[in-house]
Order: structure tokens, then C-alpha cells, then sequence
């Protein structure tokens, strides 16, 4: 179990035994493949040209002058026109420029036929579908809420096609951020972060409580039109059978509303086709450098059960990552100092049954099915079912120093607890599309989303911080629990400690119904537009649990014995939940689980929004303008309550002990909560209406330059902090940093928090050169970000939990540039950068709110209301939102991907290979402003993490992948090597767990891949 478990695999070693595999497998796999197929392109060249025509028309001229048959059903080509191909070109090319824009693919049957169909079961693209005319043609996106092609869209934009996801087996999050520039992870595992674009970064923290506290990510995300976004938790959807992945970045919110504030991910699934039944299995083995083979399968299958009016689509996968972190031996006990290290004998554990090699095991399984119905040629019908199940196991993070202060080996652990994450989702979407007498197009969409996640993670490490021993003793000289908190109850009582071992758990259920009706005007008027309308519900229900109170819970056995001790040393505390009468997914009390702290909460909100967008020729074909704005309404909601061991329960009145008070402390479960004294009820709601613009001036310098200029806007909603309160009452404020002494509290922690605001603009040009063989495109902007949802967690000034406020306000200058380029026949370079600039414009500060009687202890406050809050507890405050000129986290100011595909033909055989590069530049988990997490009294042996946000410098790192492989007739196989170089990264650092925690890149892996199309 020494660092050697991890050092770099003898690649060798690994590539010759897949090789040896493969060497086996794919010969095999071909075999059973039709026999060898002749291409068409060894035909002569088309003797004349075929003029654009109807299709049946042209299709018969190159039947004529090449001798092929062609096989097809006749409705399919049936009132489509052809493109106009010259001569002197093969008959793959020829066929290929006919068919262009129809939507209509072709495949080789025999040397001597072609079946042509509207399917997806043409051999995969093996260049990008940019670099002719009549292909770029047909890379449409839907980010206008209609169909636009790609270079025509006055934003800068990332799309990644199905073809492009099969070729580099990009299945996951993860996998997707090394080819898109400018969009950064702050994610401790699957599924557990949030997504940045354009260097607009937040806080990197853990997901404790995250699900009732955390703002909504700046970042949207649609699987087709369901939004997909989850605070702190983005939907890890799983990637198979998708059209293409649009990335749109800049300001969205007149078109996508709340949440597409930086930008919003878009994943685009393959719909049913209604001409040719087809489809595909594809399957694949890895091998990872020092841990654990993974393998997956997916099988899609596409059926026309009524040919051109009713079809379906279903699409299954599996998928089994291994694991790479071991869990090595190690025992935790307590800091000097504290209770019960001096008095208590320093009680320590160890993690023995939970050791172990390779533990971080993930699985992704699902499925999804589609229906189509043509109604008639101006109507259709879509629904979609999906079904999605992560299973992720232990940690996926790693300590550089255990739990004793030594040194670990890099992807190594001491965990004490339990850890897994279990994400599923079911989604059900539904979209009508149609022509209301050919002058206007009606779109409606509607979804339901059901998520539910579970999750565990080991906290044994807050238990032996400053903000959380005193939950480890009980009786004389303990922390909290002690004899002049409870005279009456713990008096001359024996101290005992518990071991330092516990954990959070968080249960969670998410439900989303959206629906939007819009509709627009001929494509092709000079004077064109949509309008829109959207309504949606969201809520979040939360059962989070710290349970980490190794004291006992006073059942009536334990508190009996409690009750008959003569010395004290069977004492127990009462079990907490939530508050009787509000609110409650798990109504009852948190028996046999040590919960000490909790919380039972559904927040959310409620939508209503207008939207529109007119786009005019001011001259045709030469210069547009386009104008837009939504109109929104939220109504903003969080119920339920808090609950906690650490309540002196009505131990005193007025400073005098009160006889049998100190509810929590020998008497049964739940008298505390009943009382309402080891908990509060929350009960908060607000709205908020506001408007969102955009406009565009778009400049068609050539018919391959585009120029334009953007103006846009974006924000997201505002929430709440858990706060006191009642229904038609006004909420009970928390007073916070208190000045020196008792009744001095300067600040009350706010009820809520507004939404924020951000401004984009944009100038850039999307061109193409060398008769479409080079694409280049080039955008710069300038972004306003103001009043930002900051969050705020500092158990010493500010108490122990965590609250959100309105902040610091940011600007950012940067610039992103793409290129795609066919440098030789077969050879294709492509790749993509981005520069950001960072810098806090404004740094407000924590204000007093003066003497304040709905603010609790504001009495003597000396500091007048208004003023900045400069000391507390006697010492200097140093301001908690940030410095001028510093940069936000997780914005590196540099990043770029570059990847380069070789394709040649030998005989029938279709071979190929590829690179690429992937560079992230350093970066930040925290603002500037944050305690510096490497500071000696933040580390051993001086000192350990205080709080979950200290602040660390994570170190640029770069990645490289490449595969090899080969196909035919309708079979693929690849050889496929992810991260090359087996870097370590790591992607985040943070001290969320109270211990410096690195998420390391997932080692090298060597994955053997085989797919069949038909």
C-alpha cells in the first residue's frame, strides 16, 4: 500500500498487452464484417457536370455516368433538390455534393451498389464538417431557439459534434472540458461542482449543505430543452448518442432566462428517424496506470414503425469506470489543547476496516427512448423518457498529509467513514412543432424532471477543529457540554470524550417542470422575429445530517442509566430533528445516527417570463439587427427548519440556572425539540421581476467573413439563509461579530440574498479561407459582473454555519479564438484558446447594522449603523470581500486545447490517427482575500485547516490523448490513450473537509474500443 502502488505504470508493459488483445479481437471483429467492399471512388471521374435539379433527376444522371445502382425508397427523395456537381470528381464526392443538404447519407452495399437513407448509419466523419461550403451547411445550432448555422451566430460558440464525441469517447463532464476552452470545473467527483465559463468563477467548496445554502450556478444546462442545473451539483449527463453539444458562451438570459448567466451547455440527442431502421453498438475495455480496468457498452436502435409518420429511438449504456485512491492505514485523534486531548485521554481511532486499494469506483447506466410523430408535412410530435443512475464510490479526492501529520503518496487517503455518491434522474420532455399557415412556426416544449441524490462523505477532521470539539465531550472541563453550561444537569459530573469520527449525509430530492411556447416568422423575411413564453417550477427538498455526536442519545435505557449514575459518567443528550410543525421531507427525530447538527428544508422558486427577438436587414444580405429582451417574475421560497445538539436549552433565565431546564442534556428524545429550543421553523418567501437585453449587429463582410457586435445580459435568482422565522411574521436575525464583550454584535446575518447581474460586451468576426479548408474564428469581450452572490463561512467572527450575500462586483477582458484547418488530404488541425483578465472593480465591506432590537445581542453595539465592521472579538477584521485588482477563482488566465486526426485508406481498410493537448494555467479555489491555506498555522505541525475555505493555488497542468484505429465496411475498432503522460493535475485543492484535500486528474488510461453500425 506504499507510494509505489502509484508510480508510473511501465507503459510498455500496458501497451503491449492491449496491443496483444487487440491484435486478437480486431482481426476477429472484422472478419465477421461483409466482405471487403470496393469504394466507389475508384471509379472514373463524373465525365460531365449534373446541374442542380430534383434529386430523382440528378440521382439518375449519376447512374448513368458512373454505373453504380443506387437503392432507395422513393418517398425519400421524393420533392428534394440536388446540388449542382462539376465534373472530374469521384463518385463518393459527387454523391456526397448531391445529397448535401437534403439530409439524406449514403452507404456501400456491394461493389457495385449504394443504398441511400435518412438514417445515422454512414461510416462516422472523420474530419470536421466545416471545411467545405456544403457541409458547413449543414452545422446547424438551436441557440437562437431556431435553426441557425453556426457561423452565422453573432456569439462565440463551441460545438462538438456526435461524430467528434464518438471519435474521442467523450462521454462524461469530465471528459468534456478538455476540448472546450474557456469553461472551468470545480467539482470534488462526478457530479459534485459547478461549472465556469469565461473566468466568471465562484466558491470552490464542499457539498455539505450545499443543497439548501449554495446560490444557483451563473452556468445552465439543457439536455435539449430540460434544464439540467442544481446548485453545486451539475447533472453529470451521461453522453451517448447525441447530434452535437453546443457551448454557448456570454450572457444567455433573454433566451434561456435565470441561470444562463455566464453562459449555458447545451446537449442535443439524435432524434428518431422516420425513413430506414438503423443502429449501433459500441463497446469498450480500459486498462488504468495504478488502478483499476473499467469497461462500457451502449447499443442504440433506431425503428420507423409507420415509414415517414411514426418512429422510435432507444438508446441503453452501461458504464463502469474503475477505481484509483487507496485508502492506506491511519488513526485520527485530537489537537492539543482542546478538551479532549488535555482532559479527556485523546481518544483516537483507526480506519481498519475501511482500508483498502482502487475504492473510487463510478458506474453510469441508463437508458432513453424517443417517439416522433409526423402528423402531416407542418406538424410533429416529440416525446422523450430518459433514465440516468451514477453510482460513485469512496473518495475521489486525496490528502498530501494524513491524519497523524505524515507525508502520503499522491492518490492516497486516511478516510474514517464511509463515502458514496448516488445521483439518478428521470426526465420526461415532450416538444410540438409546427406552421400556422405557412406565416409562423409554433414551438412547445414541456418537461418534468425527477433527481435524487445521495451522498456521504467522512467529516471526521471537523470533529477535532476549533469550530467543532466541543461536540466531543460531555461532563466537567468539556467544550460545550459542560458544568457551566448546565449546572443543574452536569455538576461534578466525569468527563467523557468520544472518538473523533463522524461524517454529513445528504439526501435530496429535485423536481422540475418546465414549460415554453414561442413562436417566429418566416426565416427569410427581412423583417423577422420570436416571441415566447415560459413558466417553470423548481424545488429542492433537503435532509442534511451532520453526524458526527459520539455522546448518546438519551433513549429511555440510556437515560435511565444516566439518571441512576452516582458519579456521572453515563450521561446522554437528547435526539434532535425538525421542528415540530414545519416543513419536513423525514418528519421525526435523528435517532441511532449522532446527529448533531441538521437541516430538513424545501426551497425553490416559481417562474413566469416573456421573451423576444426581432432580427431586421437594415441591408440585405450585408448588415443586421437584432433586438431582444425577457421579461421575468420569480416567486422565491424556503421552508422547513433547523436543528442542533448545541442549544443550552433553557439551562437559564435572565442568568440564572433554571431547575430542569437544559432540555437537551439527561432528559429523553426529543423533549428539546418539542420545547423548540434545539431548533427554529423557517419560513421565508419574496419576489422579484426584472428585464433582460440583448442586441446584435451582424456584418457579412464576404460570404465567408462575418463581423459583429453583442450586447447582453444575464443574471440569476437570488435565495435565502436559514433565519428564524414563522408564517406572517417577521423573521428573527441573527447577531454576528460581536465588538468586545457580552450584547455587542455588530452585523445580523440577512434573510436572503438578490440576484446578480452581468453585462456582456462583445465584438468578434467568424471567417473561412482556402475555399473553406481554414476556419478561424476570433471574439473579444468585455464583462460586467455586479453585486455577486458570495458566500461567507468564518466560525470565529461570523458563527458556524454559512451564509450568502451580495458582494464584490468584477469585470473581465479577454479574447477566444478557434480554428479548424485541412492542412493535406486526410489531415485535419484544430483547436481552440482563451485569455481572461480578471479584476475585482469594487470591495464593499461587512457594515453594522447598528443597534437593532430584531437582531439578537445588538444592545451595546458601539459601532454605528452603516459603518464597516473593523474589529471583532477584540481583535482587527480584516474585510471579507476581497481586494481591488485580484482575480476571481478558478479563472486561469490562460487555457487551450489542440488536436490533429490523420485519416488514410489502405484497400477496404479505413485507418486513423489522432492527438491532442489540453493546458489549464494556474489558477485559484478561493478569492484572494481568503485565508491562505499554506500558511504554517493552516499545516502540521504547527497547525491544521480552520475553516472549509481556506484558500490554495492550484498549479497549471496540462493533459495529451491519442488513438489509433481502423475501420470497415460498417465496423470500427481503436486503441485509445487518455491522459498520456499520467499527470496528476490536481484540479482542485480546498480544505472542505477541514484537511487539505487535492482532486487528482484521473491516471492514465489505455481503453480498447470496437463499434458496429447498421
Amino acid at each position: 500500500m506504499g507510494g509505489s502502488h502509484h508510480r508510473s505504470a511501465d507503459i510498455a508493459t500496458v501497451v503491449s498487452r492491449v496491443l496483444r488483445a487487440a491484435s486478437i479481437c480486431t482481426p476477429v471483429a472484422l472478419l465477421w464484417a461483409p466482405a471487403a467492399l470496393t469504394q466507389a471512388a475508384e471509379f472514373n471521374a463524373l465525365a460531365a457536370d449534373i446541374p442542380a435539379q430534383p434529386l430523382a433527376q440528378a440521382l439518375a444522371a449519376f447512374r448513368r455516368q458512373t454505373g453504380l445502382q443506387l437503392i432507395y425508397v422513393s418517398s425519400v427523395i421524393s420533392k428534394q433538390r440536388s446540388r449542382a456537381v462539376a465534373a472530374g470528381l469521384n463518385a463518393d464526392e459527387a454523391l456526397g455534393r448531391l445529397l448535401q443538404g437534403t439530409g439524406l447519407r449514403f452507404e456501400h452495399l456491394s461493389p457495385r451498389s449504394i443504398r441511400i437513407f435518412a438514417g445515422l448509419v454512414a461510416p462516422r466523419e472523420t474530419t470536421p464538417r466545416v471545411l467545405t461550403g456544403e457541409v458547413r451547411d449543414e452545422v446547424l445550432i438551436t441557440a437562437s431557439r431556431g435553426a441557425e448555422k453556426l457561423q452565422d451566430m453573432p456569439i462565440t460558440i463551441q460545438s462538438i459534434t456526435g461524430d467528434q464525441l464518438n471519435q474521442l469517447n467523450v462521454t462524461t463532464t469530465n471528459d468534456l472540458l478538455k476540448y472546450t476552452t474557456n469553461v472551468t470545473y470545480s467539482g470534488n467527483g462526478p457530479g459534485t461542482g459547478n461549472v465556469f465559463i469565461r473566468g466568471l468563477g465562484g466558491f470552490g467548496s464542499g457539498n455539505q449543505s450545499q443543497s439548501t445554502t449554495a446560490p444557483f450556478p451563473n452556468v445552465a444546462f439543457y439536455l435539449d430543452d430540460q434544464s439540467m442545473q442544481f446548485p453545486t451539483r451539475n447533472n453529470d449527463v451521461y453522453l451517448v448518442d447525441m447530434e452535437r453539444v453546443e457551448v454557448l458562451e456570454g450572457p444567455q438570459g433573454t433566451l434561456f432566462g435565470g441561470g444562463a448567466q455566464a453562459g449555458a451547455i447545451r446537449y442535443i440527442t439524435n432524434k428518431p428517424q422516420l425513413e430506414a431502421a438503423s443502429g449501433e453498438v459500441n463497446a469498450g475495455h480500459g486498462v488504468t496506470a495504478g488502478g483499476d480496468p473499467g469497461s462500457n457498452l451502449n447499443a442504440v436502435l433506431n425503428v420507423p414503425l409507420i415509414d415517414n409518420v411514426f418512429g422510435l429511438r432507444g438508446v441503453t449504456f452501461s458504464d463502469t469506470r474503475g477505481g484509483y485512491i487507496d485508502n492506506v492505514p491511519g488513526t485520527i485523534g485530537y489537537h492539543p489543547g482542546t478538551p479532549p486531548y488535555d482532559l479527556g485521554g485523546n481518544p483516537t481511532a483507526n480506519n481498519g476496516p475501511l482500508q483498502g486499494n482502487n475504492l473510487n469506483k463510478v458506474t453510469y447506466s441508463g437508458a432513453r427512448l424517443s417517439a416522433l410523430w409526423r402528423i402531416n408535412d407542418n406538424w410533429d410530435a416529440l416525446l422523450q423518457q430518459s433514465y440516468q443512475k451514477m453510482e460513485a464510490d469512496a473518495y475521489f479526492y486525496a490528502y498530501p498529509t494524513g491524519t497523524n501529520g505524515q507525508p502520503l503518496a499522491r492518490y492516497q487517503i486516511n478516510g474514517f467513514a464511509p463515502a458514496y455518491s448516488k445521483d439518478d434522474y428521470e426526465s420526461t420532455a415532450w416538444t410540438l412543432n409546427g406552421k400556422i399557415r405557412d406565416l409562423l412556426r409554433m414551438v412547445y416544449t414541456g418537461s418534468y424532471m425527477v433527481r435524487h441524490i445521495d451522498g456521504e462523505q467522512d467529516y471526521s477532521n471537523y470533529l477535532r477543529s476549533a469550530a467543532g470539539f466541543y461536540y466531543a465531550c460531555i461532563g466537567t472541563g468539556a467544550g460545550y457540554f459542560n458544568e457551566a453550561n448546565f449546572p443543574n444537569q452536569l455538576a461534578g459530573h466525569k468527563l467523557q470524550c468520544s472518538t473523533t469520527v463522524g461524517n454529513w449525509r445528504d439526501q435530496v430530492r429535485n423536481t422540475h417542470q418546465a414549460h415554453e411556447l414561442r413562436f417566429s416568422t418566416k426565416a427569410d423575411n427581412r423583417v423577422r422575429g420570436l416571441a415566447g413564453f415560459y413558466w417553470e417550477k423548481f424545488v429542492i427538498d433537503d435532509n442534511m445530517n451532520f453526524n458526527y455526536l459520539g455522546i448518546p442519545q438519551c433513549d429511555q435505557a440510556n437515560l435511565n442509566k444516566a439518571l441512576s449514575s452516582t458519579d456521572g459518567s453515563a450521561d446522554c443528550l437528547s435526539a434532535v430533528g425538525p421542528v415540530p410543525g414545519a416543513f419536513a421531507t423525514a418528519p421525526g427525530l435523528r435517532t441511532n445516527a449522532d446527529t448533531a447538527f441538521g437541516e430538513d428544508v424545501q426551497r425553490g422558486y416559481k417562474q413566469k417570463a416573456f421573451f423576444t427577438s426581432i432580427d431586421v436587414d437594415v441591408i440585405p444580405r450585408l448588415l443586421t439587427a437584432t433586438g431582444g429582451v425577457r421579461l421575468y417574475h420569480y416567486d422565491e421560497f424556503e421552508e422547513g427548519s433547523e436543528y442542533y445538539s448545541a442549544s443550552t436549552s433553557g439551562a437559564f433565565s435572565n442568568g440564572v440556572p433554571t431547575p430542569g431546564g437544559g432540555l437537551v442534556v439527561n432528559h429523553l428524545n426529543g423533549q428539546c425539540t418539542v420545547a423548540g429550543l434545539c431548533g427554529f421553523p423557517i419560513n421565508l418567501s419574496r419576489s422579484e421581476s426584472g428585464h433582460s437585453w440583448r442586441g446584435n449587429l451582424t456584418w457579412l463582410v464576404t460570404a465567408d467573413i462575418m463581423a459583429y457586435y453583442t450586447y447582453s445580459e444575464g443574471f440569476r435568482p437570488g435565495g435565502f439563509n436559514r433565519t428564524a422565522s414563522l408564517p406572517g411574521q417577521p423573521p428573527v436575525l441573527r447577531g454576528l461579530a460581536p465588538y468586545s464583550g457580552p450584547n455587542t454584535n455588530q452585523y445580523a446575518k440577512s434573510t436572503g440574498y438578490n440576484s446578480d447581474n452581468l453585462i456582456n460586451n462583445e465584438v468578434g468576426f467568424k471567417s473561412e479561407f482556402l475555399d473553406h479548408h481554414v476556419l478561424f474564428n476570433l471574439s473579444a469581450y468585455y464583462l460586467k459582473w455586479e453585486n455577486s452572490q458570495q458566500a461567507l463561512f468564518d466560525p470565529v467572527n461570523l458563527g458556524n454555519n454559512t451564509f450568502n450575500v451580495n458582494g464584490s462586483s468584477y469585470t473581465v477582458k479577454g479574447f477566444e479564438a478557434q480554428f479548424v484547418a485541412r492542412i493535406a488530404d486526410g489531415l485535419t488541425l484544430q483547436g481552440s484558446s482563451s485569455v481572461n483578465t480578471p479584476s475585482q472593480s469594487s470591495t464593499p465591506c461587512l457594515t453594522s447594522v447598528g443597534v437593532d432590537p430584531s437582531a439578537s445581542g445588538t444592545g451595546n453595539n458601539p459601532t454605528p449603523k452603516g459603518h464597516c465592521i473593523t474589529q471583532v472579538k477584540g481583535a482587527p477584521y480584516t474585510n471579507p470581500f476581497g481586494q481591488l485588482g485580484t482575480r476571481l477563482p478558478f479563472s486561469p488566465p490562460w487555457m487551450f486545447n489542440l488536436r490533429a486526426r490523420y485519416d488514410w485508406t489502405a484497400g477496404a481498410y479505413k485507418q486513423f490517427a489522432w492527438v491532442g493537448a489540453s493546458h489549464i494555467a494556474a489558477m485559484s479555489n478561493e478569492p484572494a482575500n481568503f485565508p491562505d491555506g499554506n500558511a504554517p498555522s493552516e499545516n502540521p505541525p504547527t497547525g491544521w485547516p480552520s475553516i472549509t475555505l481556506l484558500r490554495y493555488q492550484i498549479p497549471a497542468y496540462t493533459t495529451y490523448d491519442g488513438g489509433l484505429g481502423v475501420a470497415k465496411d460498417n465496423w470500427t475498432a481503436q486503441i485509445q490513450c487518455n491522459n498520456l503522460t499520467n499527470a496528476y493535475g490536481p484540479t482542485k485543492i480546498s480544505s472542505d473537509q477541514f484537511i487539505k484535500a487535492e482532486v487528482p486528474l484521473r491516471p492514465r488510461v489505455i481503453t480498447f474500443l470496437i463499434g458496429y453500425r447498421f
